[in-house]
């Protein structure tokens, strides 16, 4: 497929002048936890251990999130698990992520640090399921699978962050719960799972499959996380079976006022260097952005974007590029770091189609930025309500345009002028200060 070159677009657009920018400082404050793994491996204590007999199998659910320390926190449960003479095994429990094969599961994983060598266990990247129960949610048959490596194991737990989910709002989101029923389905009961949402809605959908996944697998809980605005562990909490469904609503609400988001809520154009499974699992994580694009869905009421341009992805992602749909514009070089596969598979299984369509794709950022400038349009720059950050996962350190300065929170410190320039058509900023 052939793109439109810098000849082409020069010649449909007008020479337009780019705001001036500076370098912000976004510092809300935040609780952390002073040492996470430990506190992980002590919120593993807290589960029945000593009903497993000596040297069982405990199955260690691992998603494909860029949690912090994710690799510590999978670490320090399998030694906890090892030092009461139980046998750990790491499972992906990522439903068709890492395009939907073990070689990619196992990639995804070793992307996050979660290999046999740093873990201290054996990763079963298993994508066969077992059919464990069939239900009914409003008129759709649900068949629910789930994870053979899980089910041959005499215990089961997971590890995973409760934050607000990237498709849809509800008092369970993304968190132990998804994970049992999304995750650790594999594929196909990912699949059947985001089918019977997308019908019925998400929470109907959760709440229906959780207890014949938590009946059909022996399982003993989950580690629940909670990141502040800094993607820092912020808590950390073991919740037995029979805890999680009535635990979560609350943990998901305090998550939801710790998180990350963008400093102003009104913004012409949203700037991101890149976009990833890593950073959400929809690539940008909607709830930043205020835009889910799932059918039956509406998006959320804040942030205002109008557009949306999207620089690139991350190394981690390993070409899945599900998110870039959420984008108006890309560049060239982002195409090119696609992994159609990947991002199809992960599409295809979510039923969030507009995800993975391709946006307008300009040469490069100068170019870029001047079809969005002119879609907006206006002909003064300093208008322009312009934003600009790494990724939707790290909000600290961002530039703004001259017209978003006076709207900053108190929160918010402007750290000097910003220049932007381009080499070859690639824009990068200059300042006076350290980053």
């Amino acid at each position: 497929m052939e793109f439109p070159d810098r000849t082409e677009v020069d010649r449909l657009l007008e020479p337009r002048s780019l705001p001036s920018f500076v370098r912000v400082r976004y510092d809300p404050p935040v609780e952390t936890v002073a040492d996470p793994a430990a506190r992980v491996g002590s919120e593993v204590e807290t589960f029945d251990l000593d009903s497993l007999a000596p040297g069982a199998t405990v199955a260690v659910g691992v998603g494909s999130r860029g949690i912090d320390r994710i690799d510590e926190f999978v670490a320090s449960v399998v030694s906890t698990l090892s030092d009461r003479g139980l046998e750990p095994v790491v499972v992906p429990a990522m439903g068709s992520h890492g395009g939907a094969t073990a070689e990619g599961q196992l990639e995804t994983l070793a992307a996050l640090g979660v290999t046999e060598s740093r873990v201290g266990a054996p990763v079963d990247a298993r994508m066969d399921t077992e059919r464990v129960g069939t239900v009914t949610v409003g008129d759709t048959v649900y068949p629910i699978h789930v994870s053979t490596a899980a089910l041959d194991t005499d215990a089961l737990l997971v590890v995973n962050r409760v934050k607000p989910h990237t498709n849809f709002t509800g008092r369970i989101e993304s968190g132990l719960c998804k994970m049992l029923v999304a995750g650790l389905g594999k594929q196909r009961g990912a699949n059947a799972f985001h089918a019977t949402a997308l019908a019925e809605g998400y929470v109907p959908a959760l709440e229906a499959a959780f207890d014949v996944v938590a009946d059909a697998v022996p399982l003993l809980g989950g580690i629940a996380v909670i990141e502040n605005f800094h993607e820092e562990t912020a808590h950390v909490e073991a919740l037995p079976n029979g805890e999680i469904l009535d635990r979560e609503p609350e943990l998901l609400s305090r998550a939801r006022e710790a998180m990350a988001t963008l400093p102003v809520a009104a913004i012409d154009l949203l700037v991101v260097d890149e976009l990833g499974k890593d950073v959400s699992g929809a690539g940008m994580d909607t709830n930043v952005v205020g835009r889910y694009r799932v059918l039956n869905a509406p998006d959320p009421d804040t942030p205002e974007i109008e557009l949306i341009y999207a620089r690139g992805l991350t190394e981690r992602t390993k070409g899945n590029g599900n998110g870039i749909g959420l984008a108006d514009l890309t560049r060239r070089v982002a195409v090119e770091e696609l992994d159609l596969r990947k991002t199809y598979a992960n599409a295809l299984t979510s039923g969030s189609l507009a995800k993975a369509t391709l946006p307008i794709v300009a040469p490069d950022d100068e170019c870029a930025l001047r079809i969005a400038l002119a879609a907006l349009g206006g002909d003064d720059p300093d208008r322009a309500r312009v934003v600009w950050i790494e990724n939707t996962q790290d909000l600290a350190d961002l530039y703004v345009s001259l017209a978003v300065v006076d709207d900053l929170p108190d929160t918010a410190t402007v750290r000097g002028e910003a220049t932007l320039s381009f080499e070859d058509g690639t824009a990068s900023f200059e300042t006076d200060e350290e980053p």
